[in-house]
């Protein structure tokens, strides 16, 4: 039932839920290309979901939800500005503008095909990362209009409040607006401070989505599936660029894995537990050509030795046959170059792989002297693997729990309880 009054079926509900989840973002993205004002395009939009819940039930589902709400959204911005304007003429103006000649010749009617929509999320991509707007504010921006996360859940993400984040975006939103930040993709001559920005920004989107902070499922295969999207867009725009085909290459060959992730019963399968043959080998095949390109350029960065890691998990026939030796050097070369607590804890546990559970143990003890490691339930998740490798069953039980008690998502904190079980038998 909605504030309403309508009653919503199942079919219904779940149609909804899932184009907000894949639709919001590229609706933003659209307004704010023809309106360039954030928080119209983004209220135009939730009256455009509101409508969907209003009228759905009654009409039906239109046979092109996105469409449907893309142009309805254009319509209640329109409202929008006409209900703000000084003076009706000049709302109607700029409405009519807006409805007779929508920026990349979209047709504002009900049934408009997904073809027919312009992709202006690249482009507000590159507007969120410009170098005046602080690094965190750019990925912080980026989550909440191009791939319509929450603004909680984008807290989470980052381990602030709320009200921070809130304070965070709408602060970025109004820099944007006051450097005069223009809406398009840079030119060439503009990107050097940028494309590291845009590299980040949809990893963290990928991120997000394979490891969802907050979201029921706990992996969005919206959010993967858009992130690699863009990165494709990205390598067509810039196909020179090594480390956009790292990042092209290190999306594909993680979300290969994507469907094993899961087990029948819901619960997060562990890559050591998961049926390689059911990973996808296209993509596979595919995310290691994409590596291969980019290492003819001979310019390695950090996605480039992300990627590499993760071609050697996947076309190693097991976790026993893989070799870790090389991907302990290769997080050795990335904690040299580009530090950061995920890789350094992902270093320590792939030195126990490779020289044994006391060699990891040693390398993540200096990480939590250094760090605030000891808080991020990855830290300890990591030293019950090293504790189980080094045979001290208790001690990683104990670590297993602690873990648990930090992870931020049910589904993981579950998975990292029943290890703790398994592991004292």
């Amino acid at each position: 039932m909605t504030g309403d009054g309508v009653e919503l079926d199942c079919g219904t509900r779940r149609v909804i839920e899932a184009t907000m989840r894949t639709s919001s973002g590229r609706a933003v993205a659209v307004l704010v290309g023809q309106l360039g004002d954030f928080d119209l395009a983004e209220e135009a939009v939730q009256d455009a979901w509101l409508d969907a819940v209003r009228s759905w039930p009654r009409d039906g589902t239109p046979d092109n939800p996105v469409g449907w709400i893309v142009a309805t959204a254009r319509r209640r911005a329109v409202d929008r500005l006409r209900q703000r304007s000084r003076t009706a003429r000049l709302a109607d103006r700029v409405g009519n503008e807006m409805l007779t000649h929508p920026v990349g010749g979209v047709d504002a009617a009900d049934g408009e095909s997904d073809a027919d929509i312009p992709d202006d999320r690249l482009t507000l991509l590159f507007t969120c990362c410009h170098p005046a707007l602080a690094a965190d504010a750019r990925v912080a921006l980026t989550l909440r209009a191009v791939a319509g996360l929450t603004t909680r859940e984008i807290a989470r993400a980052f381990g602030v409040s709320e009200s921070t984040m809130q304070q965070r975006i709408v602060r970025t939103k109004q820099r944007i607006v006051s450097a005069g930040i223009p809406y398009r993709v840079p030119e060439r001559h503009e990107l050097t401070a940028r494309l590291d920005s845009v590299h980040a920004v949809i990893y963290a989107m990928f991120t997000e989505g394979y490891a969802a902070t907050e979201h029921p499922d706990f992996v969005r295969v919206d959010l993967c599936s858009e992130a690699i999207r863009l990165g494709r867009l990205l390598d067509r725009l810039f196909p020179d660029d090594p480390e956009s085909q790292g990042l092209l290459a290190l999306m594909l060959l993680h979300d290969a894995r994507r469907g094993q992730r899961r087990g029948h019963d819901g619960d997060l399968v562990l890559l050591e537990d998961q049926h390689r043959s059911s990973w996808d080998r296209a993509q596979i095949v595919e995310g290691v050509a994409m590596l291969d390109r980019a290492a003819t350029e001979r310019r390695p960065g950090p996605f480039q030795l992300q990627a590499a890691i993760a071609a050697l998990h996947a076309e190693a026939p097991s976790v026993e046959q893989t070799d870790w030796v090389q991907i302990a050097t290769l997080y050795g070369r990335l904690v040299d170059r580009w530090p950061s607590v995920p890789v350094r804890i992902a270093h320590a546990v792939a030195v126990g792989m490779a020289d044994g559970g006391d060699a990891g143990l040693r390398a993540l003890e200096g990480l939590a002297a250094a760090t605030d490691a000891d808080a991020d339930h990855r830290w300890h998740a990591a030293k019950a693997h090293l504790l189980e490798l080094a045979g001290r069953s208790e001690e990683a039980g104990h670590s297993f729990e602690r873990a648990a008690d930090l992870a931020r998502h049910p589904v993981e904190a579950e998975r990292l309880r029943q290890r703790a079980v398994v592991t004292r038998r």
